[in-house]
């Protein structure tokens, strides 16, 4: 078994991350800890954990394993334990492996239809896409592929048998299932070979200064007794070792000195750091302009709604007016008839009065009148029911008409609201959902509500088809929702190693800093002793003072520009940690880079600073040889 962590191509009986991140405490691993100290936890993969091949643990949680481990290497036929033949499972491989290709650029074209089935070419392209993520320079031949992939499958240990015959049909119900469930597994193959290369280049700066990081007596013993406790339990059926994991890294945190205090204070610089980010970055973010220009489009919109609703008035208002012209006409017309009624009256009156009547003809007339007092009075009475009818009909009406204008005002405020009124509305398309009571006869109105009804009732359909859509939507994103918390857990831990590497950077930095300053505080002693020594030989010695002088003047102006240039330096570094702290919060694959450039030239500027002041030192050294044998031949 490999060092490195365990083998990738066998099937893990448990997803705990607890367990498993013990294997990179060996000292052959050379990563960094708290001081000497280091349990960093791979990149975990569990986002993947419903489709991935790691089968469920077949031994009771009781039961004592058995120490041969055949289902490790052994010569035993593992029994898939995916349901591959399960639809909701295979749909779901589906989409983790478009997921995938598309992330990583696959140059084919992807759709639904062919990853459901594919034929064999098209299966041939996926397999050599991905196997090249583990091998850049693979190239798959022309011939026999179909005895080649299941070869390469086996070469890579796949525990599971994908037949010859099955890649002749690989789309076909019965075969794709296995060869879909290879995919997932070559996957999580490329997937972990990413976390281990990740985590090799994260912490290689810090294995290039010497191979002792956690070389050591004390420390082998603690890793043998855990080993030893960890494994006797294993055997025994557990899967879990949190105890013995807290204990051990105790023993680690005494043995090599942990700072906790320096972790708390480092965490809440950490916190403050990032919240003055994030307050700076969304100050950036403001844009004055874009409101402004937001605030122009609603205004706008609000105008054309104006302009719309005046519209309408304006329409309502034309129809008032020809409803009051008629009427006008009809008061005209009854004013002209009321006046040859008054007119034909006054002819009849006069005719009444200036014509001679018998007895008999009185005797008619006061019958006739007698007669046309009691039609009258029927007839008056008649009217006013009628007219005490009508104004009930009138008051019926204006109260059907007020529930009617409500209604019709809810319906309009509920249309707005919805985006249907007027015709330029973002849900109208085109249709006037509008209903003006004034402007239809009963007829138009019942077939303009018709129409409305079944524009209504489409769009409900459609909103329902949205829903429906979106609810799927829904739950897809809640998934990934999942899969990104989990990736948030991995990167929170990859986080706690970053600032321990950054605390062992400061700590660098910090005696760097001091022994520059002895160096300095030498310096500075030796510069006094030249100058008393001059002062001395400046008594006794003439020849060749201006020479020495001049010396002298350039080995002062030389060393206040080292010393320039290691201020800048220093101030240099400080900035580039700091920007390095900074990127570590966004990205942790920027982060990694961003350590390594920083290293290497904190290593490069140590290096230059040093042989600087070494030389420039040496300088000084001679300069005060060649004053001492001038004093020696003038004394």
């Amino acid at each position: 078994m490999s060092r490195a962590g365990r083998p990738s191509e066998m099937p893990m009986r448990v997803q705990d991350s607890n367990r498993m991140s013990m294997v990179y405490t060996t000292p052959q691993s050379k990563q960094p800890s708290f001081g000497k100290l280091n349990i960093p936890k791979p990149q975990s993969v569990t986002s993947e954990r419903r489709t991935s091949f790691f089968g469920a643990r077949t031994s009771g949680a009781g039961m004592p394993r058995n120490s041969t481990m055949s289902g490790f290497g052994g010569t035993e036929k593992i029994k898939d334990a995916r349901p591959l033949h399960d639809k909701s499972f295979v749909q779901q491989c589906i989409r983790q492996l478009h997921e995938f290709l598309t992330e990583q650029g696959y140059p084919g074209t992807l759709s639904s239809k062919t990853l459901q089935s594919p034929s064999t070419k098209e299966f041939v392209k996926m397999f050599e896409f991905i196997y090249r993520q583990l091998d850049p320079t693979f190239e798959m031949p022309n011939q026999k592929v179909e005895e080649e992939v299941p070869a390469i499958l086996k070469a890579l240990r796949y525990p599971f048998v994908l037949s010859k015959c099955s890649m002749y049909s690989v789309g076909a119900p019965h075969t794709w299932p296995q060869a879909l469930g290879a995919l997932m597994w070559l996957i999580d193959n490329v997937k972990i070979t990413w976390s281990l290369s990740k985590q090799e280049l994260l912490f290689s700066d810090f294995c290039e200064d010497g191979d002792n990081i956690e070389e050591g007596a004390e420390y082998n013993k603690l890793f043998l007794e855990y080993t030893a406790e960890t494994y006797s339990k294993f055997m025994q059926g557990d899967d879990t070792f949190e105890d013995e994991d807290e204990a051990f890294l105790n023993k680690l945190k005494k043995l090599y000195n942990v700072d906790e205090a320096l972790l708390a204070s480092m965490e809440e610089k950490y916190r403050i750091l990032s919240d003055e980010v994030e307050r700076l970055e969304k100050e950036s973010q403001t844009d004055r302009l874009m409101t402004k220009r937001m605030e122009k489009m609603k205004l706008q919109a609000d105008l054309k709604k104006l302009q719309s609703y005046r519209s309408s008035l304006e329409s309502f208002k034309a129809n008032l007016e020809n409803k009051a012209s008629e009427l006008s006409d009809e008061l005209e017309n009854i004013v002209s008839h009321m006046e040859s009624l008054k007119h034909e009256q006054k002819e009849l009156q006069h005719l009444l009065q200036n014509q001679k009547f018998t007895p008999a003809d009185v005797e008619r007339i006061n019958r006739e009148k007698r007669e046309l007092q009691q039609t009258i009075s029927s007839l008056s009475k008649s009217l006013e029911d009628a007219e005490q009818h009508k104004w009930n009909e009138e008051i019926a009406l204006a109260k059907v008409k007020e529930k009617a204008e409500l209604k019709l005002a809810e319906y309009h405020k509920l249309a707005r609201k919805l985006k249907l009124i007027p015709l330029s509305a973002e849900n109208a398309c085109g249709h006037d959902f509008e209903i003006r009571p004034f402007e239809y006869g009963p007829s138009g109105m019942i077939q303009h509500k018709t129409q409305i009804q079944m524009l209504l009732r489409k769009l409900v359909s459609d909103v329902e088809e949205e829903n429906s859509r979106l609810a799927n939507m829904k739950l897809s994103l809640d998934e990934s929702c999942e899969q990104v918390n989990s990736n948030i857990m991995d990167k929170s831990n990859d986080i706690k190693q970053l600032r321990e590497q950054i605390r062992k950077l400061d700590e660098r930095l910090d005696c760097d800093m001091q022994e520059l300053a002895r160096e300095e505080e030498g310096w500075a002693e030796e510069m006094e002793s030249v100058e008393n020594h001059r002062k001395l030989l400046e008594k006794k010695v003439n020849h060749g003072y201006d020479e020495a002088v001049q010396q002298l003047k350039a080995a002062q102006q030389q060393y206040h520009l080292v010393l320039q240039e290691t201020n800048e330096e220093r101030r240099t570094v400080a900035n580039n940690l700091a920007s390095v702290f900074t990127t570590a919060t966004n990205h942790l694959s920027i982060t990694e880079k961003c350590l390594e450039d920083l290293h290497s030239r904190v290593q490069r500027v140590c290096s230059k600073s040093v042989e600087e002041d070494e030389a420039a030192v040496q300088n000084l050294r001679e300069t005060l040889k060649s004053f001492v044998s001038k004093a020696g031949n003038s004394l």
